[in-house]
């Protein structure tokens, strides 16, 4: 009898017309006129009558719709509506798939770049966050566990990539926040994994510091022979210490010369928080000078190729190389432990006016209120009695060799 039925209900022919052939207990086999075959169980459920669908035939064979059929009139049985419950598995699985590590960062990817993020900063948080991606992108944020992490993180450690782990961790924790924060998971996972990871040996960015070798230094900036951008950026770079992605992605709008300040965007900024650089006059004079030549730019120190983009990172390192000074005796970054350790030396300036400016913001919960302009009476002195230093040290002859 079943063999003789399974051969009934695939020898069906369509019709004009829909229609229907019962398998019994409510089962029976819906067929279209384009030839589609349906299974479909009609029941009744607290006075009403309803319908659920089984699938298609042959894909769902008459074997398999009847184990279905009674599964769902177990359920009857109990209380349980099965399209009531279908529904909320659907809804489960839509909602668990939205709350994935992997959405949940593609929505991150997103309010990053909303909120104006550069493309090489996108580029590098993607980049870092396929680590964690392809260890458990499918799972929902919710479930994965420090250990779980602290595991995913360590195959990077093993490979000798300390700083990256470390860069991973933080990743993956600002993705963790917004899913907090969105309502998707407890906690950041990220805080447990703190003291757990290899914190890489700090590599100290060579710098000049004593004054006649300062006085050197500038001296053979003021007489580099290089494209205007580049000699204008390594003669800003004393005088602003600034990061050097700071420096060559600087752009006109940002300064203002009425009141001699250059506020740099929090977007541009390592802990994304607005900066103010008080300018002295000679920092302004280069500037004056400059926006007459790359003042229809965006960009204050555009490339020699476009002035759509900013010259490389490595343009001021090499023009230092030019220079004749090693990346062991001096980087662009250089600059910032030159002026830190020259103006806390000189005990003119607090030590908080000093590290604002250089803007290393603390993190601690305690002083989260950032204010941009903290001390910045303070800092403008500070800034030009700087600019006159480096004039005094321009002068220094260096000493003789014994």
């Amino acid at each position: 009898m079943p063999a003789r039925k399974e051969l009934e209900f695939r020898n069906l022919k369509p019709r004009s017309k829909p229609f229907k052939l019962s398998d019994g207990g409510g089962l029976f086999l819906l067929v279209q006129p384009s030839g589609s075959k349906l299974w479909r169980l009609a029941y009744r459920f607290a006075g009403r009558q309803k319908l659920l669908a089984l699938g298609n035939y042959p894909l769902v064979s008459l074997a398999d719709a009847r184990t279905a059929r009674d599964t769902a009139k177990k359920l009857i049985a109990v209380g349980t509506d099965p399209s009531e419950l279908r529904k909320s598995e659907k809804q489960a699985r839509k909602i668990s798939h939205a709350n994935t590590f992997m959405t949940v960062a593609s929505e991150c990817l997103e309010k990053w770049k909303a909120e104006g993020s550069s493309p090489r900063t996108l580029k590098k948080k993607s980049w870092l966050l396929e680590f964690a991606v392809r260890d458990f992108g499918g799972r929902p944020i919710a479930e994965i566990r420090p250990a779980e992490l602290l595991e995913s993180l360590r195959k990077v450690e093993s490979r000798g990539r300390y700083e990256t782990a470390l860069r991973i961790r933080s990743v993956v924790g600002e993705v963790l926040r917004y899913a907090v924060a969105t309502g998707r998971a407890e906690r950041d996972i990220t805080v447990d994994l703190r003291k757990a990871l290899v914190t890489p040996r700090v590599k100290h960015h060579a710098a000049v510091t004593e004054p006649s070798q300062i006085g050197a230094l500038l001296r053979a900036i003021d007489g580099f022979d290089g494209h205007y951008s580049t000699c204008a950026a390594l003669r800003m770079a004393p005088l602003v210490f600034v990061r050097p992605g700071e420096l060559r992605l600087a752009e006109w709008s940002e300064i203002d010369f009425k009141s001699k300040i250059w506020r740099i965007p929090g977007k541009r900024m390592k802990m994304g928080l607005d900066h103010i650089v008080p300018l002295s006059k000679q920092a302004i004079a280069i500037l004056t000078d400059l926006k007459a030549i790359t003042g229809s730019s965006r960009l204050i120190f555009p490339s020699t190729r476009s002035w759509q983009r900013p010259i490389s990172e490595n343009t001021l390192n090499a023009a230092l190389r030019r220079l004749g000074y090693s990346k062991n005796e001096m980087t662009t970054h250089g600059f910032r432990s030159m002026a830190s350790t020259r103006l806390n030396e000189s005990g003119k300036f607090s030590a908080d006016a000093i590290e604002r400016q250089l803007a290393h913001q603390e993190r601690s919960e305690v002083r989260r209120a950032y204010n941009a302009a903290q001390y910045l009476p303070e800092r403008t002195e500070m800034m030009q009695e700087w600019a006159n230093y480096l004039d005094e040290f321009r002068m220094l002859s260096p000493p003789k060799k014994a």
